[in-house]
Order: structure tokens, then sequence, then C-alpha cells
């Protein structure tokens, strides 16, 4: 039985409660994941400071990513969360459903990024060259590549942070998919 419980906000350190405020304040609520990392003295921060950095990329796009990435890890917590953001940022639920299989056929160019970060997550980082052409043909450039490689590395630590605590899902539970 796994042991690692998710701290409340007088359970962690004086920085860490400064960072619960400002998340209750953007959010709402202090995501179970995002707590959990505040059992370190600085891996919530730093964490938050990766998912906050500038990118060439869109809140969708990042969506994007984060689905199809999550669904190769196969993390409840994360396909959880970003089939609720990506909601929110204006995908469908069946357009979810298809881009947690690395696809989405609604748009080329994001069916060219889900492609990418799928084939990337599956082979532990070497995309087929075939996935990497079909990215820089769908006007994705280098620069755009390397975002993405940071994006997959993000979504990869929850994705595994949360495999490894198993801590409570807090956002409706995302439908059950067999990866394709």
């Amino acid at each position: 039985m796994n042991t690692y419980n998710v701290p409340t906000k007088n359970e962690v350190s004086e920085n860490n409660k400064v960072i619960f405020n400002q998340l209750e304040k953007s959010l709402g609520f202090v995501p179970n994941l995002y707590a959990s990392f505040a059992h370190s003295e600085t891996a919530l921060d730093n964490f938050l400071a990766l998912g906050n950095a500038k990118t060439s990329f869109s809140a969708k796009e990042k969506e994007v990513i984060n689905l199809a990435v999550s669904q190769v890890n196969e993390c409840v917590y994360c396909l959880s969360a970003h089939t609720a953001i990506a909601k929110m940022n204006g995908f469908t639920e069946n357009q979810v459903l298809e881009l947690r299989t690395g696809n989405a056929s609604f748009n080329s160019k994001l069916d060219a990024l889900s492609k990418f970060a799928k084939s990337v997550a599956l082979n532990r980082g070497a995309a087929t060259e075939e996935v990497i052409e079909n990215f820089y043909n769908a006007g994705y450039n280098k620069g755009n590549l390397a975002d993405a490689i940071l994006l997959i590395g993000e979504i990869t630590i929850t994705n595994y942070f949360h495999k490894t605590t198993e801590v409570p899902v807090d956002f409706p539970i995302a439908q059950s998919l067999e990866l394709v």
C-alpha cells in the first residue's frame, strides 16, 4: 500500500504555503499532485517554474502534447486533469479522446504535433524520422521541436510522479482508452 499522503497547507513549509495561496487564488484549489510536490522544500516551486515558462506553443497545443504523452504513460491523474483543461481550451470530448490516441483528424497541424508527442513518448525520446518530417511539414520549426521536448518532459514528470505516489485524483476521472 502506498503511503504518500497529500499534505495540507499547515503541513508544508512557509515558502510552499505562499505557493499554495497563489494556486488557490489562480486555480481555486491546490491540485493534489501539486500539493504532494510540497513535501519537498523546492520541488513545487521548481516544477511550477518549468510549467509557467515561456513556450512557442499555444495553450491548445500544450494540451495536445499533455494528452498524447499522458496516454502513452497511462497516467489517470494527468489524463483527468488535462481532459478538463483541454475542454476549457475549446476541445470537444471526442477531440480529447482522439488526441489521446496521438491523432487529430480535425486539424492537420495538431495531428502532426500529437503524432510527434506520442512518438517521442513511446520511443523514449527517439521520434521516428517520418514523424519529425511530418512535424516540420506541418509548419513547426526547430525551435518548436525544442519547446515540444521540454513540454513532453514536463508532463512526463507529473505522469511519473503520480504513477509512483498514487495520490488521489481530484479531477473528474477521464474515460478509459486503450492505446491505439
